[in-house]
Parts: C-alpha cells; sequence; structure tokens
C-alpha cells in the first residue's frame, strides 16, 4: 500500500536509484565537449556530493546539509560560467541518464526532471 506520505526519493527507489542516475550522469558529463570544462577530471567527490544532493532534494535524508551545510545552489555555482547552452548541456546529460537509469516509475522520473529542469534554469548566470 502507497503512503501519502511517500517522497520522491521514496517513489524513485530509494538510494539505488540515485546512485544509478549520478553515476549514469557523470559517464555522460565526463565526455560531453560543453560540460567537461567546468568539471574536475577526477570526478569522485562530485558524484558523491551529487548523490547527497540529489537524496535530500528528493526528500530522502538530508545528506547534503549535514556534511556541508545549505546547499546554496547558485551562490555554489557562481565561480562557473553556466550559459543557456551548459544548462541546456547538463539537463541532456540528465535527461539521457534518468532514460539509462531505467527506472520503473516514470512519473516520479518525470516530476525529478521537472524539478531539475527549473533548477537548470536557475543557475544560468551569464
Amino acid at each position: 500500500m502507497r503512503y501519502l506520505e511517500e517522497t520522491l526519493y521514496d517513489a524513485l527507489g530509494g538510494e539505488r536509484a540515485i546512485a544509478t542516475i549520478v553515476e549514469q550522469f557523470y559517464d555522460r558529463v565526463s565526455k560531453h565537449p560543453e560540460l567537461m570544462p567546468i568539471f574536475p577530471d577526477d570526478l569522485t567527490e562530485t558524484r558523491r556530493k551529487q548523490k547527497q544532493f540529489l537524496t535530500q532534494f528528493c526528500g530522502g535524508p538530508a545528506l547534503f546539509t549535514r556534511e556541508h551545510g545549505h546547499p546554496r545552489l547558485r551562490a555554489r555555482h557562481l565561480p562557473f560560467p553556466i550559459t543557456h547552452v551548459k544548462a541546456q548541456a547538463w539537463l541532456d546529460c540528465m535527461g539521457r541518464a534518468l532514460q539509462a537509469s531505467e527506472l520503473e516509475n516514470e512519473k516520479a522520473v518525470q516530476e525529478l526532471y521537472q524539478r531539475l529542469t527549473l533548477t537548470a534554469h536557475h543557475m544560468i548566470n551569464t
């Protein structure tokens, strides 16, 4: 039985789903010509933080805040030139990652993508 209190994190499939999404996403980012220049060569720590952030963003445990404080996404990303083109490239990588993750709850996947679309557009600073 499903409860009304189910979070997006739960609907997606919890920790395993978030880990799959992040791995699929950064596999694409690491090869994308628009995104490679703004990410470090070693994405290990970036992947770990993204897992923490997405867990929290989707209503799971507040892993990111516990370790790093409030996400302050826009402020944390101001040092990086984020254009409309880069935001769209990021969303394209995420869209492909979500498809490749083969998660069962398509409605939850669509909701996550919609939330991330709003976030990506908010991050544009150039």
